[in-house]
């Protein structure tokens, strides 16, 4: 099972999760939202399984920082998706791809369970 763990290198919230993995010896690609780009197809996949309501991260400063005609335009999956390929920081971090399940978030409950399966 290929596990890839998408974010930003200096997100303190990826930060944990890249330790966490680490520190339980689960092998896992990072796929880094500001060299690599935002994946089209899994941003579409993300998507279809978790929403965009989920996926848009609206306690964040990236978020906060938009203005209100910004925010007020998300109100939809195309929107959200739109905004999320030209903003990569606004996506909610880490995304992690567990060979066949996304979860958004860092939850090491959750994620013992999907690490050794």
């Amino acid at each position: 099972m290929g596990i890839t763990l998408y974010g930003i290198p200096n997100c303190d919230t990826v930060k944990k999760a890249r330790a966490y993995l680490a520190e339980q010896g689960v092998a896992h690609e990072f796929h880094d939202f500001k060299k690599q780009g935002v994946p089209v197809p899994h941003l579409d996949q993300w998507l279809g399984e978790v929403g965009w309501e989920k996926l848009v991260n609206r306690k964040g400063t990236t978020w906060r920082k938009f203005d209100a005609a910004t925010q007020e335009a998300v109100k939809d999956a195309a929107s959200a998706k739109a905004l999320m390929l030209a903003q990569p920081s606004v996506i909610k971090r880490p995304v992690v791809e567990w060979g066949g399940q996304t979860t958004v978030g860092f939850d090491p409950e959750a994620w013992a369970l999907l690490a050794h399966r």
